[in-house]
């Protein structure tokens, strides 16, 4: 799922327990924008950073996984509970220049354009069986 909104608070990295640490922050979503809505999301383990480069009143594009736990209370009541948990985050500055939105999404990743030296010898009817 993706979302657009401009960043409201950044909190720091809480490091939960010895091998889990998460961040959080707000994002002020304004599909009518008479009543926009503060939206809590969160980033765990090695996404934290992604949030380093943003800084409040940013306008991102924020893509997400929508999570859900079930948990009973010591009373025996069954109790939900819902987060949303980013994976990736885009700069709409820099998206705004670009022309196309793969542009932006190839742009957003590191990934090489070229190819591997092993394939540059490689024949179309050169399969291996």
């Amino acid at each position: 799922m993706e979302i657009k909104g401009k960043i409201k608070k950044i909190s720091d990295t809480v490091q939960i327990s010895d091998r889990f640490r998460k961040r959080e922050f707000v994002v002020e979503y304004a599909s009518n924008p008479d009543y926009p809505q503060p939206l809590q999301f969160e980033m765990v383990q090695d996404r934290c950073e992604l949030l380093d480069p943003f800084e409040v009143g940013q306008e991102v594009e924020i893509f997400f996984d929508l999570r859900g736990r079930e948990w009973t209370n010591p009373q025996g009541d069954v109790k939900y509970f819902n987060s949303l948990q980013a994976w990736k985050l885009v700069s709409e500055q820099s998206s705004a220049s670009t022309s196309s939105p793969r542009s932006v999404k190839k742009s957003s990743a590191s990934v090489p354009d070229e190819k591997p030296g092993w394939l540059e010898n490689e024949s179309p009817d050169d399969l291996p069986f």
